[in-house]
């Protein structure tokens, strides 16, 4: 075996690792493979450091400043121990560095002057406080770059926390004397716009440093660039930079060690409770940097409509959404404390709402003042709520407009230029559709009083009877994508050529007879709902219109299914509720429970409809990225298209325009490509605790002695058969009519098989998630909110599914 290398230039670094590379040598190396402004560099990693007292360290330095001709070049002299700039410990200030060093003896001095500050009490003292056993140093050695201006930028705003904002510490010259301490410089505090996410200067304190308000944007844009490079999960970075006159460079990166949570006064002291309960429903899996990059702030935009609408004075810069081990979370104790400020609404109601297993937040009681300010916002939404929903309605039918025409585009006509704006002006108008963006996100409204009125005079009773009349209303988007295939069954069953086709388990249903009745009706399914996928959140995941064979498969499972059953069901669970609503309930609250059922009917339609629209525009982003990937792949930047999905929207903008290498974006692919394997073979958290991982309540899920489970009620009635444990939906051809679906999240292409279960058990899910929605249509006996009964359920077992009171139950063989 080898030695290990006593010098690394930046490149090797970056492989070495912080062990040998220590923490700015290894972030440097990065920066540098990555293709970021970062000026040349060797690192003397720390098996030069364990073999001091024997090195001729003197004719090392030589040696590798004459190879790179800088024997008379000034050079900073900086350290580099292992947890050095690490997200646990950034050892700011407490190790020596040197500036305008020159010369190979006056480097080895410095060097070991670094080595020796290993001993300083500062040192001992502050690995002593965060645990660090080991002791060792690694030492970057690079030139000087002559500062008109220098500073830190940090990528959030180290006070507030408030990752809307880049802040910008800057002086004249070098900014040794920044770094130190022994000066504050200027302050420069830069905002972006929550749609365009462009940045602009909000705020500028102290001495001038020189930066025009263009050259601090142009440098925010750099900074977040590095952060998400780095680490596109968490990207909150403190950078060491400097400005030449010409160009900006880097000279070090960290991440940030202590990011205060941006938050209400009222949660002030109360943990951030972060929650994939709601969000593993559609969206159960690793997020790339592409799609991340797409929803991180296009969830605030969802959520913050209503509240809005309602005059509620939302806190700037709050964000909602994080992403844990490549997962999407949102910030439970946040929408709760939106919800309860805003109009009222319980936290845990607004839990129910959810799904998850996340606690409660304590809140103040609400006095007369209080109260009276949430009644006149709900007032105020009420008031104004119709004319948005209108608006979202004319945007759905506009956007599948839109995404028609785009679609029916020769992309590979276009220019790079053109290609890259085409794909920049798609995400910015459908940030822009504000009724839209409101429909997704505002559709518990009336459900919300619905639930809290029926639970005033039946309780424990609200979810099941709520759910039962809202059986079978006008169908939802998703809903009558599977009453059409269910037709589409039928019509094959009385067709012999489509019956063949389709139980030989082909996809050539193109191959059919021009006049074929299944053949057109399937293909104008496709028109309709092709831009539809499995868990097609994810642009990387493909449409049925590029690839069918999915809904041919479960037109096939169809073809023995009795749609009339499934009306019956309805049917039954409608007149079930209404009987028990006419015994428990004041004329009057029978009568508003019924307008309440209607409109909450047409909400979640409408949150079913706005999806169908987000997800058509993310079908031509899909494209449009494709495309992308295929021009850079031929090129020699990618091995192949598909690793554009992993791109950052600026790394498409400059790897088109040629600004950025292929090889720094080989390499941030193939690290990506990396940490999402990684991220999706390791099981993730439900609740997270200010980004420490740990459990909010004991799991719903874990089999009492008697094999009963509680969750949320979210379909009415009461089922028993087989279970039929289904991991993804391409599993569902194993599902017989009126068996149990036992699933760990449903999107719409788990909607198929919804028509054929006798019941619905979901490890996720709460009562807007939409499992829940089409469970309701559908007439479903449904469960949710159930984690870990996928382990605790062997596959055949008899279970009951009670959804009046949200048990399922383990019966005898």
């Amino acid at each position: 075996m080898n030695p290990p290398p006593l010098i690394l230039d930046f490149a090797a670094a970056a492989d070495a690792g912080p062990r040998l590379a220590g923490g700015k040598g290894h972030q440097l190396g990065r920066l540098a493979r990555y293709g970021l402004p970062v000026p040349d560099g060797f690192v003397l990693t720390t098996a030069a450091f364990a073999q001091a007292a024997s090195l001729d360290l003197e004719a090392l330095v030589a040696g590798a400043l004459r190879a790179r001709g800088w024997e008379a070049t000034p050079l900073a002299v900086r350290s580099s121990a292992p947890m050095e700039d690490s997200r646990r410990a950034s050892f700011a200030g407490i190790h020596h560095s040197a500036l305008n060093v020159v010369g190979s003896a006056a480097v080895a001095a410095a060097v070991r002057a670094v080595w020796d500050s290993l001993a300083a009490p500062q040192a001992v003292a502050y690995r002593a406080r965060l645990g660090i056993d080991e002791a060792a140093m690694a030492v970057v050695v690079m030139p000087m770059v002559p500062a008109v201006a220098a500073g830190v930028a940090f990528s959030c705003d180290p006070a507030s926390g408030r990752d809307d904002r880049v802040v910008v510490n800057a002086v004249a010259g070098l900014a040794d004397a920044l770094v130190s301490g022994r000066v504050s410089g200027e302050e420069i505090v830069l905002e972006a716009d929550p749609i365009s996410e462009d940045y602009a200067v909000v705020r500028r304190s102290g001495a001038p440093a020189g930066l025009a308000d263009a050259r601090a944007v142009e440098l925010a844009e750099l900074v977040r660039e590095t952060a998400f490079t780095l680490d596109y999960g968490a990207p909150w970075a403190d950078i060491e930079w400097v400005w030449d006159g010409e160009r900006f460079h880097l000279v070090q990166a960290r991440p940030v060690t202590a990011r205060p949570w941006h938050t209400y006064p009222a949660l002030a002291g109360q943990p951030a409770l972060w929650s994939n309960g709601n969000t593993r429903d559609a969206v159960p899996h690793v997020m790339n940097a592409s799609d991340w990059a797409m929803s991180r702030r296009l969830v605030n935009l969802l959520l913050e409509p209503g509240w809005r609408l309602a005059g509620y004075p939302l806190l700037p810069g709050v964000q909602r959404a994080a992403l844990f081990s490549g997962r999407l979370y949102l910030n439970a104790a946040l929408l709760q404390w939106e919800g309860y400020d805003a109009v009222g609404i319980a936290p845990a109601a607004m839990n129910r709402l959810l799904g998850g297993h996340h606690p409660e937040i304590a809140v103040p009681p609400a006095g007369p003042r209080e109260r009276a300010a949430r009644a006149w916002r709900m007032l105020r939404y009420l008031a104004r709520a119709g004319g948005r929903r209108r608006l979202g309605r004319r945007q759905v039918t506009a956007a599948h407009a839109a995404c028609a025409a785009w679609r029916a585009e020769n992309l590979a006509a276009l220019d790079d230029d053109a290609l890259a704006r085409r794909y920049f002006a798609l995400g910015l108008h459908s940030r822009r559709q504000n009724g839209l963006l409101f429909l997704q996100g505002s559709g518990g409204g009336s459900l919300s009083v619905l639930l809290d009125l029926i639970e005033r005079y039946l309780p424990g009773e609200a979810h099941a009877l709520a759910a039962a009349l809202m059986a079978g209303g006008e169908p939802s988007v998703t809903a009558r994508q599977g009453y059409e295939l269910q037709a589409l069954a039928t019509a094959a069953a009385g067709e012999p050529a489509a019956a063949a086709l389709l139980h030989a388990g082909r996809a050539d249903w193109q191959g059919l007879p021009d006049d074929s009745p299944f053949r057109r009706r399937f293909a104008a399914f496709v028109d309709r709902y092709g831009h539809r996928g499995i868990y097609e959140t994810y642009a990387r995941n493909p449409r049925w219109r590029e690839d069918p064979a999915y809904l041919l498969r479960r037109i096939a499972d169809l073809m023995d299914n009795d749609p009339a059953a499934l009306a019956a069901r309805q049917e039954t669970a409608r007149q079930a509720a209404r009987a028990r609503l006419a015994d428990g309930l004041p004329w009057w609250a029978r009568r508003l429970a019924g307008a309440l059922a209607k409109a909450a009917t047409v909400e979640c339609n409408d949150r079913e409809a706005a999806r169908s629209a987000f997800i058509a525009y993310g079908e031509v982003g899909r494209y449009l990225l494709l495309e992308i990937g295929r021009r850079l792949a031929a090129r020699g930047c990618l091995a192949r298209a598909e690793q554009a999905f992993h791109l950052l929207p600026p790394e498409v903008a400059a790897a088109l325009a040629g600004r950025l290498a292929g090889d720094a974006l080989r390499h941030r692919v193939a690290d990506r490509e990396r940490l999402c394997a990684e991220w999706e073979a390791n099981p993730a958290p439900d609740v997270i605790h200010e980004g420490a991982a740990a459990p909010a309540a004991a799991p719903a899920a874990v089999a009492a002695a008697d094999g009963v489970w509680r969750g949320t009620a979210v379909g009415a009635g009461r089922a028993a058969g087989a279970a039929r444990v289904v991991r993804h939906p391409e599993e569902g051809g194993g599902l017989a009519a009126g068996e149990i679906l036992v699933a760990p999240s449903t999107d719409p292409a788990w909607t198929p098989l919804f028509l054929q279960a006798g019941g619905l058990v979901m490890e996720t899910g709460g009562y807007l998630s939409h499992g829940a929605i089409v469970a309701r249509e559908f007439g479903i006996p449904a469960v949710v909110n159930l984690p870990g009964i996928l382990a605790a359920l062997a596959d055949g077992e008899t279970v009951e599914v009670d959804g009046g009171s949200g048990v399922v139950r383990r019966l005898p063989a």
